[in-house]
């Protein structure tokens, strides 16, 4: 789906699941193992997920029977970008395939504008996409 590992992976999975169910008024809320079910992933994933989410404010959370996660703020409000931040390191500049000798130092290596043009698409999705693309 997306260029990145795993994780950031599931971190989307998970919240596009808790924007499905997203109610403003406190709504469903969804335990880790019922997310994993669903999106068929490893628990543990989902639970680290969740946790790291809940750390910076994107879900928030509450123990015992009938507790679970639910989204901090609507939908329309959280980026993909965001989902993904805590889980990947977004470097800034791109490292040229050809090694040392070529873009930045020399002229640029024949792969260089399309790599650019692709990762600005990239990044302009997941800065452009909101969790409320998930809600029905």
């Amino acid at each position: 789906m997306t260029p990145y590992g795993k994780v950031a992976q599931a971190a989307i999975s998970a919240t596009s699941l808790l924007a499905e169910h997203y109610d403003a008024e406190g709504g469903k809320r969804l335990n880790s193992r019922e997310i994993a079910e669903r999106r068929k992933l490893s628990q543990a994933i989902v639970g680290k997920v969740l946790t790291t989410l809940s750390q910076i404010g994107l879900v928030t959370g509450s123990p015992g029977p009938g507790g679970g996660y639910t989204l901090a703020r609507p939908p329309r409000t959280i980026t993909l970008s965001e989902v993904i931040a805590p889980f990947e390191r977004i470097e800034e500049s791109l490292m040229c395939p050809f090694g040392k000798g070529w873009c930045g130092t020399g002229p640029q290596c024949p792969l260089h504008q399309q790599l650019t043009q692709l990762r600005g698409q990239i990044t302009d999705f997941l800065s452009q996409t909101t969790l409320a693309r998930f809600q029905s």
